[in-house]
């Protein structure tokens, strides 16, 4: 039975992935789609069930007039098939009536909403370029995602659960006691206009607040997130207590948000009280008014009071209720600002996969200045044909990360044109792009999973004979069999850790350096790929990337010079521009940048101030 209701909507059915709206309702709108039918049943279920818990108050009533109209030893008689009815009723058809109404909230809807906002959130935010993760705090942007999928939810079950339910309370009720007396209804007629206005007034306010509540929370996050992600250099650079201090300003602030929600929960509370004062006196009054003129009887009284009573315990959850819906609203809102964002990089509509048939590689005339007047590159033009090997090398801002960046595609040109094999790759998938390319950074971070599923990150349809091929390849097999982990796991089962923290730098580089080798992609490109390997492993692993290399095209950057004097050609970027070009034999007899930076480094390296 369970299953039959957790699979009337498919969380993770196709959708239109397009940029999900900014504004708080057409976001929710969207997000509702799939759930449009459930959510009648939902509300008809509300309303049965509403109907129900104030008939049984206004049977109450009736039960006590019947005791007082009859006399004692003919009461069964009289009425005994009636009451035999009304519990079976009570004992049944009742709870039916309300877990019928908690299946379709529970399992149908709530589970269900939250693994749709959570994926559909979490899907967009991927594909997002890599500039808008090195903007933001991965701790915010994952606060954001956790808080939304709950906060929309929560709103929306809230105001079934609660909201919806009340109102038809409210409706039965006011029919129940115009058919006792049309003045018993006015009292509570003239409370729930009193209600709506007073909650109305406050919920406006809770929403503003807790936006801001919620941008400080994930602020906090954020920071925390960040401190803990960069663990070594908090330790190693001894600023635990800058941590402290950088971490306390934020946690400050959300002080101060929160103190400033919870005075508004106060106010609250007290208004409330005065209202459901007015409730009680106006209606409990009005009807021993009525009774002591005759006009109502003791069980109607009676029936009054509990719906009256029932309404004041309510009252306070209702209020509770529309106040987390609004801050709910404030929370949607403040994810929306992460979620909500439009790619920067998008794939053109109906863009083919890039086909790489030679690896040739073009830069037509392209710059990019990252918006500003200056940096990146200023009108770069190369030519890199078929399975050359080109090292590329410049000062500390010369522009080569920005070559390469662009080349992959995680930003878009701002002039000129890059191709592949002929091919625009602005007008080719970008996954197609980045299949065909394969790279080794400088600081290869790992995923935290285990050693083979990060090297099989590289080709995830490889064998486990091909993926132990690339290890040795890597010079990282040997090492890998001795790993272990506090679970018990060894070897390639090993967890690596949160970026491959469990690791030495060259071990992550190798691993790395063993998925780039499974991919076994047609153009390679290598940023200072050995640096973090001691002198006889690096000698190893050269000697392995150059067999590697072999009828590929590649861009090898590298500070160390020794590392890219075999390359086919070699490039100088200084400003964002090309100044000089061509084989290392060539380049030290033209006697310009490069001669001079080969001359002047220190064990083949290149000082990034020279």
């Amino acid at each position: 039975m369970f299953r039959f209701f957790e699979n009337l909507v498919d969380p993770f059915a196709p959708f239109d992935e397009k940029t999900p709206p900014k504004a708080l309702w057409p976001y929710l709108r969207s997000q509702y789609g799939p759930f449009r039918k459930l959510m009648i049943w939902m509300a008809l279920t509300g309303v049965l069930v509403a109907m129900v818990e104030t008939g049984l108050i206004f049977y109450t009533g009736r039960v006590i007039d019947l005791m007082n109209a009859s006399e004692a030893q003919t009461f069964w008689s009289a009425h005994g098939f009636e009451l035999l009815f009304a519990a079976l009723f009570i004992l049944f058809l009742r709870p039916l009536s309300i877990a019928l109404n908690r299946l379709f909230l529970e399992q149908a809807f709530a589970g269900n909403m939250q693994a749709q906002v959570m994926w559909r959130s979490h899907k967009h935010l991927l594909g997002q370029s890599l500039g808008f993760f090195q903007s933001d705090f991965a701790g915010r942007l994952a606060n954001r995602v956790m808080q939304l999928r709950v906060a929309v939810e929560d709103l929306t079950y809230m105001f079934f659960e609660g909201i919806w339910y009340a109102l038809t309370y409210v409706a039965a009720a006011l029919l129940i006691l115009s058919q006792m007396d049309v003045r018993l209804a006015m009292p509570l007629a003239i409370w729930v206009v009193a209600y709506g206005l007073y909650v109305r007034s406050v919920a406006r306010k809770v929403a503003l607040a807790s936006e801001k509540l919620s941008d400080t929370r994930s602020l906090v996050t954020g920071r925390i997130v960040d401190s803990y992600s960069n663990i070594e250099s908090v330790k190693l650079f001894a600023h635990g207590g800058n941590e402290e201090t950088y971490a306390l300003s934020a946690i400050k602030r959300f002080r101060i948000r929160f103190l400033q929600f919870v005075r508004l929960m106060t106010k609250m509370s007290f208004g409330l009280n005065m209202l459901n004062g007015a409730l009680i006196v106006g209606v409990l009054g009005m009807a021993v008014w009525l009774w002591t003129r005759g006009e109502v009887s003791v069980g109607q009284v009676a029936a009054a009071s509990a719906l009256t009573v029932r309404l004041n315990g309510m009252s306070g959850w209702i209020m509770w209720l529309t106040i987390r819906m609004f801050e709910q609203m404030g929370v949607i809102r403040e994810g929306l600002q992460s979620v909500a964002v439009p790619h920067d990089v998008v794939d053109a509509p109906a863009a083919p996969a890039l086909k790489v048939s030679d690896g040739r590689i073009e830069f037509r005339d392209v710059s990019h200045h990252y918006g500003r007047d200056s940096g990146g590159l200023d009108h770069v033009s190369l030519n890199i044909p078929p399975a050359q090997k080109v090292g590329l090398i410049g000062r500390s801002g010369a522009g080569k990360s920005s070559l390469v960046n662009l080349l992959l595609r995680f930003r878009d040109v701002e002039q000129g044109e890059i191709l592949i094999d002929g091919q625009n790759v602005a007008h080719v998938t970008q996954d197609s792009l980045r299949g065909a390319i394969g790279m080794v950074t400088q600081d290869s971070s790992l995923l935290h999973r285990s050693v083979r599923d990060n090297i099989l990150y590289g080709r995830p349809d490889a064998s486990e004979d091909q993926m132990i091929a690339a290890a040795k390849r890597a010079e990282a097999h040997e090492f890998i069999l001795d790993l272990s982990d506090p679970h018990g796991r060894t070897g390639y089962d090993a967890q690596v850790g949160e970026r491959g923290v469990k690791l030495s730098g060259g071990q992550r580089q190798r691993i790395a350096i063993a998925r780039v080798i499974l991919k076994n992609a047609p153009v390679l490109v290598l940023d200072e790929a050995t640096s973090a390997l001691d002198s006889e492993v690096e000698a190893a692993i050269q000697q392995t990337l150059y067999g590697v290399m072999e009828g590929k095209t590649v861009i090898a950057i590298a500070h160390r010079l020794s590392t890219i004097a075999q390359m086919d050609r070699i490039i100088v970027l200084d400003q964002g521009r090309v100044v000089e070009d061509g084989p290392h034999e060539a380049l030290l007899a033209k006697n310009g940048i490069y001669a001079g930076l080969w001359h002047r480094q220190s064990g083949g390296f290149l000082g990034l101030d020279t």
